[in-house]
């Protein structure tokens, strides 16, 4: 939806200079894209970029193809525009994943003027496009829910059964939403910038294209990257933190795998629960390799997954993370499809052109092996992967192993996270691999902010992490719990302080404010600290990857101390060497690069999927 004075046009010769702004895109696989030369001075300038490349090629058309979500038409009023092409908002937000929605929402309902520009073509991100509608609730090791905020309302949904379908979903994710102008298909074509005092740059406006190829401009006080190919964040002078390729001693950049969801309908989940819950132990071992069935969900199958063999070395069938839609309808995500570029078009629809594929031989394989599959048909093929990973940037501050495992909160805290480290499979190592498993931490406000700006923010995937922390940051409720926070403060700040400015008496009032008015609480919250007489040695190698914590024998002679809550606002965070110390310098793969490491306790499929109680929703790696 565009926005237009339709009393006032600017020039052509004005639309004509504003085209030219633009230089060609550098490609950015396997190398980062080139970082845009910064300003010379104070004065407002103009950083010229490549356009945006979106990733809307589209595959070869099927007649199967899944229906694409859209969002409802939204009001112009949000979003003030002086003269035709001319926007000027608080907060502007890149990319419609599931998470900076909610910065956006609680940003809006915070009285803030915000507008969502998304490079790619249609809304939904990896919920709606990428069809990834199997949830993963984050809780701590006793088995606390973590899921706070308004992502809750969109759990309880899926755990109750009231949101399993996409239309369900595009109906929760259209109230989400609803109210804030939304276009969709835009191409960055100039950024704007100015230094500052404090020798950073910050963003003043930002030169974009319609779909349509209108030229327009648009300044705000805030810049949020909330795609899933850093649409904003590569154009800028950023630091790239090294990937998974350091871990697996690779020369070329590594991404987890994305993911294909399959869906089927005409499945009689009666009778492959029954039937799969009617059996022993042992004899679910054998024909199924193990696994979990009940009324809502499937976990694992491994042995019945690992039985097929793919056509194809990039893709992978690992084990089911399979959701009961109802009405027959099965939603599963088990299929992995390597080196995948979310930045590159061509590399996009070879994904989708493997995975549309691979999936009707996957589905001749469950109608043989997997009773109640008999007559399982194809309900829809996505024309998108789910994107799991992409490049990591630097932030003020990068969160480790050390930090999720030593259970660290901060005085600047946006979220509550909790989430096994799980690095899904890479064409180095297909299964991929469980580095340990947190039980709660904290993601202070400084994770989510670019290092060397004032004012653009990460919101989602993009968190400020290393590649292998990363498998547990990135989990939706983590960094949705994040956004919805930073959204709610910015409305809180807004013409007072700036992010940066915020110490941490603000931030004690902030959280209560949260706390009172938006039932999230920050403050009060222990997480146990599983690092307890490690040396900074141990330390620094188990965050770069040296120590696999799960297979690593520490000796500790004396008993853990009880775990601290997270600090008042009023102090700094501890420096403490023993949870915190800096990365080692060498890097090496893991000690075991096979199926995934597990801890002793819970058990875990080769699919990274603990089996859930009965009255749980899927516990680690559905994503």
């Amino acid at each position: 939806m565009r926005f237009v004075n339709k009393r006032l046009l600017v020039p052509a010769v004005a639309l004509a200079l504003l085209a030219g702004a633009a230089i060609p895109a550098g490609k950015l696989w396997p190398r980062d894209r080139p970082a845009s030369s910064g300003p010379s001075s104070s004065e407002h300038v103009r950083t010229q970029v490549p356009p945006a490349t979106p990733a809307a090629a589209t595959p070869a058309a099927t007649p199967a193809a899944m229906p694409q979500a859209t969002p409802e038409a939204v009001p112009a009023a949000s979003v003030t525009s002086d003269v035709y092409g001319q926007e000027q908002a608080d907060v502007v937000v890149f990319g419609s994943e599931l998470e900076g929605l909610y910065l956006a929402r609680a940003a809006a309902d915070e009285g803030l003027k915000v507008q969502i520009l998304d490079p790619r073509s249609a809304f939904g991100g990896q919920l709606l496009q990428g069809q990834m509608l199997f949830l993963d609730e984050t809780r701590d090791e006793k088995g606390k829910s973590l899921v706070q905020g308004r992502a809750k309302e969109l759990f309880d949904g899926f755990k109750s059964g009231k949101i399993r379908k996409l239309s369900e979903f595009t109906a929760y994710m259209n109230k989400l939403a609803a109210g804030i102008p939304l276009e969709s298909g835009i191409h960055i074509q100039a950024i704007h910038t100015t230094d500052t005092a404090a020798a950073r740059q910050s963003i003043t406006s930002v030169d974009y294209t319609t779909a349509d190829g209108q030229q327009k401009h648009i300044a705000a006080t805030y810049w949020v990257d909330n795609t899933d190919f850093a649409a904003l964040l590569s154009r800028l002078k950023t630091t790239r933190l090294p990937g998974l390729e350091k871990l697996y001693g690779q020369q070329h950049i590594e991404y987890m795998g994305a993911g294909m969801m399959m869906a089927f309908k005409n499945v009689d989940w009666a009778a492959f629960n029954h039937t799969f819950n009617d059996l022993s132990a042992g004899e679910k071992k054998a024909r199924f390799g193990g696994g979990y069935v009940n009324d809502s969900f499937a976990i694992g199958l491994s042995g019945m997954t690992q039985a097929y063999k793919p056509t194809n070395e990039r893709v992978f069938l690992r084990g089911l993370n399979a959701v009961n839609q109802k009405d027959g309808q099965v939603l599963i995500n088990a299929l992995l499809v390597y080196t995948v570029d979310p930045s590159d078009d061509k590399s996009v629809a070879e994904a989708v052109e493997l995975g549309q594929r691979e999936t009707p031989l996957i589905l001749e394989h469950f109608r043989k092996t997997l009773p109640g599959w008999a007559h399982a048909e194809l309900n829809g093929l996505p024309a998108y992967p789910y994107i799991r990973e992409y490049n990591h940037y630097e932030m003020d501050y990068d969160l480790q192993m050390s930090d999720l495992l030593s259970g660290k909160m901060n005085w600047d805290d946006v979220s509550i996270a909790g989430y096994p480290i799980d690095l899904q499979g890479t064409s180095a190592n297909k299964w991929g691999i469980e580095m340990g498993r947190p039980d709660k931490y904290g993601m202070p406000l400084r994770s989510f902010l670019l290092k060397g700006y004032d004012n653009v923010i990460a919101a989602g995937k993009n968190v400020g992490a290393s590649a292998i922390a990363f498998g547990s940051a990135r989990i939706q409720p983590n960094t949705s719990l994040a956004a919805e926070s930073i959204g709610v403060i910015l409305g809180r700040i807004h013409g007072k302080q700036t992010l940066r400015d915020l110490q941490p008496q603000d931030m004690r009032a902030l959280h209560e404010y949260l706390a009172a008015h938006d039932h999230i609480q920050l403050e009060g919250i222990a997480g146990a600290n599983k690092l307890v007489g490690w040396s900074a040695d141990e330390i620094g190698k188990l965050n770069d990857g040296a120590i696999i914590y799960t297979t690593y024998k520490h000796h500790n002679p004396s008993p853990p101390p009880t775990p601290s809550p997270s600090p008042r606002p009023s102090q700094q965070p501890s420096a403490s060497p023993q949870a915190h110390a800096t990365p080692g310098s060498k890097s090496a793969a893991p000690a075991a690069a096979g199926k995934k490491q597990t801890p002793d306790k819970p058990a875990k499929q080769p699919d990274g999927q603990t089996q859930p109680t009965p009255s749980a929703a899927p516990a680690p790696d559905a994503q």
